[in-house]
């Protein structure tokens, strides 16, 4: 089978996975090369960082135009519809989700709220979770909060791992639902059966995998989850979501405090921006305290504290309705047979690969010594982008990668 009649039965079937799953008569072919900039670059990085598509740049100039006070600029993107289109593609509630500057800020912010290091108890995490918060982890473990990892085994975190790891007096679960290492996934919904039964709360990492494979964060019962917007939503840095379940969030203790946590006495919660009502300033109504307020509810009452990018609200707002449009079924089927290629394409070539095999994400990694000082090199002078690190390196299509990019990776690659 050629790689062309490869490309082309891939790209039917993620249009009739997209047709049956979004209703979308007309939805974005797969690979859509026309959708983002011409480059010529292969460009297989997007779990490191996402291409802006055109129609996000757009988005965006119109807003730069409106805060150039052009009179020709279109109105503002709807913050809280972005927030609900968001809401609507992992199964959520959108008065369960507000903004963060981060994935990081998120999960911090989380923890914050549980009273972490001084309350006490235990934190079970794997080393599967994203590397960048281990340091996060070791330094709670050096204030006295009882942390547990739970080893990787085969690249995968099995159940029976974490069953052992969740002991009474566990309080928190800390994973990430997709690895960032390699693309490994957590079976959520079982993990938090496991962590609820012991009492514990999960908070999930879901930047690998909001718009690139299927969430459903009701249905699995997470407490807590979490991602930036830079990678598979196809945003940009400096803005991602919280998520924080109902029924979970307004009992805990309220740690971040900032103007959109909070509105005025007889404002009804989580609706509009109306500022506490003052008491210190000439013709203010009199008052005991410099102001009376009441907390919004929600995530954003209790996450919500002061202003945050707005620039990139545009862009995410395109890359909701893109992602949408073809439906994440049809993504996620376009990236597994460009991953199966790769796979067949990489053991050929001598590379042990530490995905799972049953891993149905966009990452595939492989093993390799020395491997950014070994594909450097070769790499650029292909103009092939991947993520290299010292001893591996990790491989991400997207909706715009085609099989010549995978054709192109594969013949710049040496033997391992």
């Amino acid at each position: 089978m050629t790689l062309s009649r490869r490309q082309a039965i891939g790209a039917a079937i993620a249009m009739q996975v997209a047709a049956k799953a979004t209703g979308a008569t007309n939805p974005p072919a797969l690979p859509d090369k026309a959708g983002f900039a011409v480059t010529p670059i292969a460009y297989l990085d997007s779990a490191s960082i996402h291409p802006i598509s055109l129609g996000a740049r757009r988005a965006m100039d119109a807003y730069v135009a409106g805060r150039t006070l052009d009179p020709a600029a279109p109105p503002p993107v709807d913050r809280a519809a972005t927030l609900a289109k968001f809401a609507r593609l992992v199964n959520a509630d959108p008065d369960e989700v507000t903004w963060v500057q981060s994935t990081t800020a998120g999960e911090q912010a989380v923890l914050r709220a549980l009273g972490f290091p001084g309350s006490g108890g235990r934190i079970v995490t794997d080393t599967l979770h994203f590397y960048a918060a281990f340091p996060m982890y070791q330094e709670l473990a050096k204030q006295g909060v009882d942390v547990a990892w739970v080893q990787a085994r085969d690249g995968r975190i099995l159940p029976e791992d974490m069953a052992r790891a969740i002991t009474p007096g566990t309080k928190l679960v800390s994973l990430s639902l997709v690895s960032t290492y390699n693309g490994f996934q957590h079976d959520l919904k079982t993990v938090c059966a496991l962590a609820h039964a012991a009492g514990a709360l999960v908070y999930a990492d879901i930047i690998h995998a909001a718009g690139a494979v299927p969430v459903d964060l009701h249905d699995s019962g997470v407490d807590f989850a979490a991602c930036a917007t830079y990678k598979w939503l196809m945003g940009d840095f400096g803005l991602g979501f919280l998520y924080a379940r109902r029924g979970i969030v307004d009992d805990l203790r309220l740690a971040d405090f900032g103007y959109y946590g909070f509105a005025a006495p007889g404002a009804t919660p989580g609706i509009g921006l109306s500022p506490p009502q003052t008491h210190v300033y000439p013709m203010d109504p009199p008052g005991n305290a410099p102001t009376g307020y009441i907390h919004r509810t929600g995530a954003l009452g209790h996450f919500g504290t002061g202003t945050y990018a707005q620039a990139v609200i545009p862009a995410i707002d395109h890359g909701l309705d893109y992602i949408t449009a073809i439906g994440v079924p049809a993504i996620q089927t376009h990236a597994q047979e460009l991953i199966g290629l790769l796979r067949e394409g990489l053991t050929a070539k001598g590379y042990r690969l530490i995905t799972p095999a049953d891993a149905r994400t966009p990452l595939l990694t492989a093993l390799l010594p020395n491997a950014k000082e070994r594909l450097t090199g070769p790499l650029a002078r292909a103009q092939v982008r991947v993520s290299l690190h010292d001893h591996h390196l990790r491989i991400a299509p997207s909706v715009f990668t085609d099989m010549q990019d995978v054709e192109r990776l594969l013949g710049a690659l040496p033997r391992a």
